[in-house]
């Protein structure tokens, strides 16, 4: 199955450099570009592509609230962020806005074949010290999160090494159960915390003070 991809960046370089890498894989196709964020929505309704590749910082709409137009979007894409800076508040905005996980545009090309493939797949593509760095920034306000008070010992265990960057095989051996186990248990906890994805639940269990970001 080939991945249909649509890159928003509103410099023509990045855009014509990430299409040459995408391009030049077998499973992959870009299928449209945007270079502003008020472009990328008839874009992505015309082209239907599996993942937006999201600058956050662009004209017109920016990509934290391109991203929010995207996602109410009755089958929406994968949104994958791409930025200068990880420890931009706008890479924190776009994740809470439902961007499945950001990558640098310093990335090399290998990893950011693999990032999109990942995230087409449903995963999502956690930077666990980047991002708590980000959600510990001073002044963030803590956030009710509903839910999260249903959680059981079991699923706070798993969420807490959620926030670590464990993938289920690694949390798996952690907590000696199997990967199937846990698989049903990141499952219980998404549903819980109506998260749409594992980075949404790391970002939940930090702004409700379940985590904290120092430690």
């Amino acid at each position: 199955m080939t991945l249909r991809v649509v890159i928003a960046d509103d410099e023509d370089l990045i855009r014509t450099g990430l299409r040459i890498i995408l391009d030049s894989e077998p499973d992959l196709e870009v299928v449209g570009e945007a270079a502003d964020g008020a472009a990328v929505l008839p874009v992505v309704r015309r082209e239907r592509p599996d993942v937006v590749l999201m600058d956050v910082r662009m004209p017109a709409l920016d990509g934290i609230r391109a991203t929010e137009r995207l996602l109410a979007l009755d089958d929406p894409p994968k949104v994958l962020v791409v930025t200068t800076f990880e420890n931009d508040d706008h890479v924190y905005d776009a994740l809470r806005a439902g961007a499945s996980g950001f990558l640098l545009k310093r990335t090399r090309p290998d990893d950011l074949v693999q990032a999109v493939r990942l995230v087409a797949t449903g995963e999502s593509l956690l930077f666990p010290a980047a991002i708590r760095a980000l959600a510990g920034r001073p002044g963030r306000p803590s956030v009710r999160v509903p839910g999260i008070d249903r959680l059981t010992g079991r699923e706070g265990d798993v969420l807490r090494l959620m926030t670590r960057g464990l993938s289920n095989p690694e949390i798996a051996a952690a907590l000696v159960v199997s990967p199937e186990t846990v698989k049903t248990h990141v499952g219980n906890v998404l549903a819980k915390l109506g998260a749409r994805d594992r980075t949404q639940a790391v970002i939940a269990a930090y702004e409700s003070g379940f985590v904290s970001p120092t430690g």
